[in-house]
């Protein structure tokens, strides 16, 4: 396994959040809409991709949020290789940029319909948080943070 550096331009992200969505289209439902205008790909400068060899296997994103935080985002393992903890690579990874970028504190975002998602970030010592902007009123949204 390695593990790459790059931005949201890469295609081999791209490819892999085109599944990502997918997939959340489908948990999400209804609410999809909600919450597909809040996960653009402009704006990422900072993207980690898991590769198994040549083929990319899983990515996550981080993106500054506020002072001396990120937030973290696009987390995703492709769906037949889900429970081999490859996600913890990945946000190792992202944790360790955000290090390095002078942070101090990375958030994120999941969902009720993403209860694996819950237990994997508890799992990791991210604690449940207020909702934050946009997802304060988003009776699906679960928020978490960590200090690093």
């Amino acid at each position: 396994m390695t593990i790459k550096r790059t931005n949201s331009k890469d295609k081999d992200f791209i490819n892999l959040v085109k599944e990502l969505d997918a997939f959340l289209s489908v948990k999400n439902g209804e609410s999809d809409a909600f919450y597909s205008q809040f996960n653009g790909l402009e704006a990422l400068q900072h993207v980690v991709i898991l590769y198994d060899g040549e083929h990319p296997i899983g990515c996550g994103a981080i993106k500054q949020f506020a002072k001396n935080t990120v937030e973290v985002k696009r987390m995703y393992v492709r769906k037949k290789l889900q429970g081999n903890n490859l996600g913890i690579t990945i946000l190792d990874e992202l944790e360790t940029w955000a290090k390095e970028l002078g942070n101090t504190r990375c958030v994120l975002e999941t969902g009720t319909m993403l209860p694996e998602a819950i237990r994997f970030y508890e799992k990791h010592n991210y604690q449940r948080i207020p909702n934050y902007e946009p997802y304060i009123n988003a009776p699906e949204s679960v928020c978490f943070g960590k200090s690093l």
